[in-house]
């Protein structure tokens, strides 16, 4: 398994920033994984709601079929998903709201057999792939 895990302040109110978050048309513009929806976003976002997404980390291109696990509006979306090769990948964004600002927190799981063969490799490449996406995220909303 690979635990991943970045978290920031940003300089706007909860409810903005799940906006950005959850604007599937606009999610590679902050996600720093992300390509594509083949088939659009969680329309409509619920508990249960599957969709897919293909990615690129570690300069491989993946497919990953997600299913929303826990959804709390403006404060917690977990989601879990199959990619290749039989790995499982857990993504849970919570935001705290802090007057005007919120931190944001992105943690992220991999399992599988072939991750023991490149956790470190793959933690790695993940952990700065979501410090970015932060990073970007304030950018739109700040």
């Amino acid at each position: 398994m690979a635990e991943v895990s970045a978290e920031a302040r940003i300089g706007a109110p909860a409810e903005k920033v799940w906006s950005r978050l959850t604007d599937w048309s606009a999610y590679g513009e902050w996600n720093a994984t992300h390509t594509s929806f083949p088939s659009g976003g969680p329309e409509p976002l619920a508990v249960g709601a599957t969709f897919q997404e293909n990615m690129r980390l570690m300069n491989f291109p993946a497919e990953v079929a997600w299913t929303v696990e826990e959804l709390e509006p403006a404060r917690v979306l977990a989601i879990r998903g199959r990619g290749p090769m039989a790995v499982t990948v857990a993504t849970r964004y919570t935001l705290t709201p802090e007057g005007d600002a919120t931190t944001v927190r992105i943690d992220g799981e991999f399992t599988g057999a072939t991750v023991s063969l490149m956790a470190g490799k793959l933690r790695d490449s993940a952990a700065a792939a979501l410090h970015e996406s932060l990073r970007r995220l304030d950018g739109l909303v700040a």
